[in-house]
């Protein structure tokens, strides 16, 4: 039995072509989702549908899925003890990294990161469950989608589950902010897990690599959607500014996410040192290139992106932890290369001050927040919410009520809806308008 290709739950209820590998199935399953096409009406930076260049949480994990899968391939012939694997969370196989990065970003409410810090406050400060989208992944995955022959979940192998699993924790224990559900966590992500016989709080290399290849993305590609916007002004006035580079030093010291090892050490002064050198580097890059380029900014920006994803592609690498277990991370002569690191995060820290920080952006989530507040209070009672909940929605809670309570099925059901269908929910419940009752959803 090969214990990467096992599934929770197969059932043997499905005919399929014994020529498809499993994570062939694995592959269709997932892009033939509802949960995946829902993908290109979440936002990822701007709100989807702002504009035709603009980045969405679809395109996003595409693009996440290339870099990964290019990466893992490159890794595997460069180390050989990828060849002969010692562990199966030691494992790198292309095709598993790339259902990984496919599904990475499924649990994503609307309206971007605002989305989830809403139904995490409502939920939690209410009722006393967080929502997080990490953990949203796995209830998506084991759960709420169907499949031909199923009614539990997209019944993935177990590599691909568990390269999914960046956070290997369960939400339930203490000090815990990402992880998994405590439903799927017991349900199945611990068994595997524990069949696997995989190190506490230690993910799998196609895990790490999935979630590296995330931040290389996102510290390139919002870059550039945020200079297509002209939120990034490349001028010297915008790059030298000291407010610019005391919002991104702020930003790395006050993460949400947690300390970043790759600051260890590193007091203000020379942060904030590092910080301007990236930002002057990265400007004078751009007018070499801007020169190359017959002085075309669509194809400057292009290059920009290209440069930077190849440069952090061709660093990816594999260490030792120092705990018996390995580590993707960048690596230059044979160690970890910090100052790669830091430059990524200083990039990333640069995307998110000038894009979502910016006033107009905050606007957005300002509505964005208040629509997905009134839609939780209209749902989140049982006996209202069922008569505004679809009826599928209303017998699969009938179903499973005694594992799971109505308020996170009100959460489940916000969580799966686009940019677009919160809106024209939202519209529906409180704004005049014309039009038909039977208008399909």
């Amino acid at each position: 039995m090969d214990i990467r290709k096992i599934r929770l739950d197969e059932g043997g209820k499905v005919q399929t072509s014994e020529a498809r590998d499993e994570y062939e199935k694995d592959y269709a399953r997932l892009v033939q989702s509802p949960a995946f096409r829902r993908l290109q009406g979440k936002s990822q930076v701007f709100g989807a549908g702002t504009g035709d260049y603009y980045r969405t949480r679809l395109t996003h994990s595409l693009e996440v899925s290339q870099i990964a899968r290019e990466s893992a391939r490159r890794l595997h012939r460069s180390y050989p003890m990828l060849q002969k694997p010692e562990h199966p969370g030691l494992m790198m196989e292309p095709e598993v990294v790339e259902c990984a990065a496919l599904a990475h970003d499924l649990g994503h409410p609307p309206f971007g990161h605002k989305g989830e810090e809403v139904l995490h406050r409502l939920l939690s400060k209410r009722h006393g469950m967080p929502y997080e989208g990490n953990a949203q992944n796995f209830r998506i995955l084991m759960f709420l989608e169907k499949r031909a022959g199923s009614d539990s979940g997209l019944d993935l192998t177990a590599a691909v589950l568990l390269a999914i699993n960046k956070y290997p924790h369960c939400l339930n224990e203490p000090g815990v902010t990402k992880g998994v559900y405590e439903m799927e966590w017991e349900g199945g992500i611990r068994r595997l897990r524990e069949l696997w016989d995989m190190p506490k709080g230690r993910a799998t290399l196609e895990a790490q690599l999935m979630d590296l290849c995330d931040d290389i993305a996102y510290s390139t590609h919002d870059i550039e959607d945020g200079i297509r916007a002209g939120k990034i002004l490349m001028s010297p006035g915008f790059f030298e500014d000291d407010r610019l580079a005391e919002l991104i030093v702020q930003e790395i010291e006050h993460d949400p996410s947690g300390p970043n090892r790759a600051w260890d050490g590193i007091d203000r002064e020379r942060m904030t040192g590092m910080v301007k050198r990236v930002l002057a580097e990265y400007y004078e890059q751009w007018t070499t290139v801007f020169r190359e380029t017959g002085r075309e900014p669509s194809r400057t920006r292009r290059e920009m992106k290209a440069r930077w994803v190849g440069l952090f592609a061709s660093r990816v690498g594999i260490l030792g932890d120092g705990q018996g277990w390995k580590r993707v991370t960048f690596v230059r002569d044979g160690e970890e290369d910090m100052d790669l690191l830091r430059t990524m995060e200083i990039l990333k820290k640069l995307a998110w001050v000038t894009l979502i920080k910016d006033f107009r952006v905050q606007r957005l989530q300002k509505r964005s927040e208040i629509m997905l507040t009134r839609l939780w209070e209209s749902f989140a009672d049982r006996e209202t919410g069922k008569l505004l909940l679809p009826p599928d929605w209303v017998e699969s809670y009938e179903r499973q009520k005694g594992s799971w309570p109505w308020e996170r099925l009100a959460a489940d059901y916000i969580a799966g809806m686009t940019d677009a269908y919160a809106e024209k929910v939202y519209t529906e419940l409180f704004a005049s308008r014309s039009g038909s009752i039977y208008e399909r959803d």
